[in-house]
């Protein structure tokens, strides 16, 4: 079972990645644009390293 310990980080931090741009661009609308950017990266960055671990996870 600890095989799948990946999938709970994983969810955490997509929630993270994106639930902060939306109180970011609240306050700073005129960032909203960029700022869009930069959790796009953040959240292919998440699915990569998770993906990753559940790989790492079926080889063990």
């Amino acid at each position: 079972m600890s095989r799948y310990n990946c999938f709970s980080g994983r969810y955490y931090g997509i929630g993270n990645v994106l639930s902060s741009p939306i109180h970011f661009m609240v306050q700073n609308s005129s960032l909203a644009k960029l700022f869009f950017v930069y959790t796009i990266l953040g959240f292919s960055l998440i699915e990569a390293i998770s993906s990753f671990a559940l790989m790492i996870a079926f080889l063990i």
